[in-house]
């Protein structure tokens, strides 16, 4: 997290006090939260192409206060949806997780449809937003798809985010869009270009075994990456699920109104019967007269990115060697109350200096980098090309 953003004081707090595991099964590294009372079945939530687990850190941090258990997850490196299934349950049987309930946002609302279809039986509800039911669109936007693997990471990061809807935007859209392009840059080539792989990919929603009585649909009202038609496909396949309409939010609800979205999962975590265990929730601790997250570093400190740490490894017996792995419970440290008047337009999140129009400044940015180098790389790979040597993996 680089440049000119402001590492929010919540999210500096939430670094500070909820783990962050990372486990390989075969070939596959997890990174994931996983914060909660463990008997509560958990909400599982799945990002978008630019997206990774940290991106749910609002929700993990208001709905574990309320007694729910949340586990936010990295996409891994998965080429095509057949993978995706059967790496996600692995994960599942390794977690010791059964029945869940998924959250999925974007490409992460595709893939939860998917694991739904396949796995009908782990699956008791969805929540969606912006999700869409295949790839079709998106393959005929990136005729480039079968050198994705080939491709340099920075032209990669280029075109994720030239995805992103420019501003200006509001302040709250702005922090949202500023966070996210800082999580893309910390994703590798590998994680890129896989996961531009499954949404260029032929692959698309087949029947589901799940009552609609179990689906939530939340979309914007505003401008967002996944074009109209394909979230209106997704409201016209499940007639039945509750829908829920935000005015704005952009690409990133979860991040820009997080209230509206925290209160949404709430409501269909109750709908669908998940009780809530807030007798299991540690005692809170005050965080002074002002109400505020208690983040001490007034946004301006940035947490460690634990990417590049070695993971948790499990042990023989399947339990891991991580003190604070997701096997352990007791003694987890109480997370602070949510600020409800913190996101508003006029009131920006703690640590904040985004104007309306920085993350047009932020992505612009980072193309202008690109750009320098664009050139060079576009002799190399033309070489590559009339060698004959370019072979996708």
């Amino acid at each position: 997290m680089k440049g000119g953003f402001s590492v929010p004081g919540d999210y500096i707090y939430f670094k500070s006090q909820v783990p962050l595991h990372k486990i390989p099964i075969g070939t596959k590294q997890w990174r994931y939260y996983d914060f909660g009372p463990k008997v509560v079945p958990p909400l599982i939530c799945l990002p978008g192409t630019a997206g990774t687990a940290d991106v749910y850190y609002k929700q993990i941090m208001a709905l574990s206060m309320k007694g729910y258990r949340v586990i936010s997850v990295d996409i891994p490196r998965v080429w095509n949806s057949h993978e995706w299934v059967q790496a996600f349950e692995k994960f599942l049987d390794v977690i010791d997780v059964h029945h869940i309930h998924l959250y999925g946002t974007s490409l992460g609302g595709f893939l939860a449809l998917l694991f739904a279809q396949h796995r009908p039986r782990r699956v008791k509800s969805l929540v969606l937003s912006n999700a869409f039911l295949e790839t079709k669109y998106f393959a005929a936007a990136m005729p480039w798809a079968p050198v994705v693997s080939w491709t340099p990471s920075f032209l990669l990061k280029r075109y994720v985010l030239t995805g992103i809807p420019s501003g200006p935007h509001e302040p709250f859209i702005a922090d949202s869009v500023d966070f996210v392009v800082a999580q893309v840059e910390t994703l590798s080539r590998e994680d890129l270009a896989s996961r531009l792989t499954l949404t260029s990919d032929a692959a698309s929603v087949g029947p589901l075994m799940l009552s609609d009585s179990s689906i939530t649909i939340i979309d914007t009202n505003d401008k967002c990456a996944i074009p109209q038609q394909l979230k209106d496909e997704v409201s016209e396949r499940y007639p039945g699920a509750r829908k829920a309409y935000i005015k704005s939010g952009g690409d990133f609800p979860f991040l820009s109104r997080p209230d509206e979205i925290n209160l949404h999962l709430k409501l269909h975590m109750r709908r669908v019967g998940v009780e809530a265990r807030e007798d299991l929730v540690p005692g809170i601790p005050k965080a002074g007269g002002d109400g505020s997250s208690g983040s001490g570093g007034g946004g301006s400190s940035e947490p460690k990115d634990d990417r590049e740490d070695a993971g948790d490894a499990p042990n023989k017996d399947g339990s891991k060697s991580n003190p604070d792995g997701p096997s352990s419970n007791q003694g987890q440290p109480p997370l602070v109350p949510e600020d409800h008047n913190s996101h508003g337009p006029d009131n920006q999140p703690l640590g904040s200096t985004t104007t309306k129009d920085s993350s047009s400044r932020r992505i612009g940015h980072h193309l202008c980098q690109s750009a320098f180098v664009l050139q060079l790389e576009k002799t190399k790979l033309l070489n590559v090309f009339m060698s004959g040597s370019f072979v996708p993996q």
